[in-house]
């Protein structure tokens, strides 16, 4: 063996010797020294409460039950004559309580405001996102059997499935939260959960303004769109806030109008009172009985809709809006997956391909032009934030290429000294070739809001 071989080979045993180390602090770190009394306690309160209770619990019902675990558990921990101290005591009722009616190690977070997104990486890794920044938190589960435990009590109320033949479902939480689930031999590491989470009072245009997501001149400016019935398709990256941004512009659509919307998973939520609430449903042991977005925006058309709201567009379906919004049914509002309000265009293009239907790309495009009137674009930046970056118009067709011009759109001019993105939405100077439209609708705009 060569001395370079040498040096390597010792090199190497150092570097797995110091990961065997941190792989044991870590082990003693989670090593709970009340596992084996937890155990038995969750083994009893199973026993004496009936596993039909635990489902389905309304708010009244919830509390009781919690207070009948309470007793249970110190009964139990009497009995045991163990010295526990008053704060671990509440420690181990809390856990209990947790793993009993709520979902294990993680209920805590999915209660904390603070926290917008749950990401479980196997047992052993739960990370966190606070205040737009990925954080390891201190959660851990006992093993990957405890993870699928919490998964089966997130799909079991909603009538999904989760199992080796069926490794990746989307739910949904009672509190309307997001949920994606894969488990192996897809997910190697173990069990992974993501949790988006949505916050129990729905935001506000006033939110969006104080988080800087928009301006007060671009909420006027949306909202006279939206009562003008323009079709609007927000765009973005993943977890940019597209579908929060349309949840705030479907808040602008009049309470005598009648709106469809048609979702994946449930995660938008109208305060409007004529809301009928649609969703897909995936296909069942047998392949067979899914229901698809496009199935769902064919059948809105027979609901005599005022408004449709799709939740995302991300296939055949869109061709099924972009005739809707071709056929009367204005003031349409859905989002997809861009770059930029260019590449939403081409993606559209791209999404009615995918229907099947072997149309020329210049009528594809003209029915694109036809039906769009605006884009509006949101990011997400490197400090967390989320942005609107673009309000662009769809003016048309030149030859063969779709014409867009941009009403608004975001200036960054620093950082401050946390490093928090500064800048603003501002107007380029373009007036909208809608606007005619707009002022038949009765809504007259400030004459100065255009000019930058």
């Amino acid at each position: 063996m060569s001395l370079l071989e040498r040096l390597q080979k010792e090199k190497n045993t150092e570097i797995s010797d110091n990961k065997n180390q941190r792989v044991k602090k870590v082990q003693q770190i989670q090593e709970d020294p009340y596992a084996s009394i937890k155990s038995k306690i969750h083994s009893k309160i199973i026993d004496e409460i009936k596993s039909d209770t635990l489902k389905n619990l309304g708010d009244g019902e919830s509390e009781a039950l919690e207070q009948e675990i309470t007793a249970i558990v110190e009964n139990i921990l009497n009995e045991e004559n163990s010295y526990i101290t008053k704060n671990e005591r509440q420690k181990i009722i809390s856990d209990i309580i947790d793993e009993t009616i709520g979902f294990g190690p993680i209920n805590p977070l999915i209660h904390d405001p603070t926290i917008s997104e749950i990401m479980v990486n196997g047992p052993n890794k739960v990370y966190v996102e606070k205040k737009g920044r990925l954080v390891l938190s201190d959660v851990r589960f006992k093993d990957d059997q405890h993870v699928m435990h919490v998964i089966e009590k997130i799909v079991a109320p909603i009538g999904r499935r989760i199992d080796e033949s069926s490794p990746m479902v989307d739910a949904r939480l009672p509190n309307g939260s997001r949920v994606n689930v894969i488990i192996p031999p897809l997910a190697l590491d173990g069990p992974s959960i993501t949790i988006r989470k949505f916050s129990d009072k729905p935001y506000d245009v006033k939110d969006l303004i104080n988080f800087g997501t928009m301006t007060p001149n671009v909420a006027m400016f949306l909202k006279a769109c939206v009562e003008a019935r323009l079709n609007i398709v927000v765009s973005g990256g993943t977890g940019s806030g597209k579908t929060t941004t349309l949840n705030v512009i479907s808040s602008f659509i009049p309470e005598d109008e009648r709106i469809v919307t048609i979702e994946d998973a449930a995660e938008i939520q109208l305060a409007q009172e004529h809301v009928v609430r649609l969703e897909t449903r995936p296909p069942n042991i047998e392949g067979k009985g899914a229901v698809t977005i496009r199935d769902l925006v064919r059948n809105s058309l027979r609901m005599r809709p005022d408004r449709i709201v799709v939740g995302e567009v991300r296939s055949g379906e869109a061709l099924d809006m972009l005739q809707a919004m071709n056929t009367g049914h204005d003031g349409s509002l859905t989002t997809g997956h861009a770059n930029s309000p260019r590449d939403m265009l081409a993606r559209l293009e791209t999404m009615v391909l995918m229907a099947g239907m072997d149309l020329p790309v210049k009528a594809i495009r003209e029915q694109i032009a036809s039906a769009i009137d605006i884009i509006v674009q949101q990011s997400r930046f490197k400090d967390g934030s989320r942005k609107i970056t673009h309000i662009s118009e769809v003016t048309g067709m030149e030859g063969d290429i779709i014409t867009m011009q941009d009403i608004f759109i975001y200036r960054q001019s620093g950082k401050d000294e946390r490093g928090r993105i500064i800048g603003d939405i501002v107007p380029t100077g373009i007036k909208p070739k809608f606007m005619e439209k707009i002022e038949r609708a009765g809504i007259m705009l400030p004459l100065d809001l255009f000019k930058p």
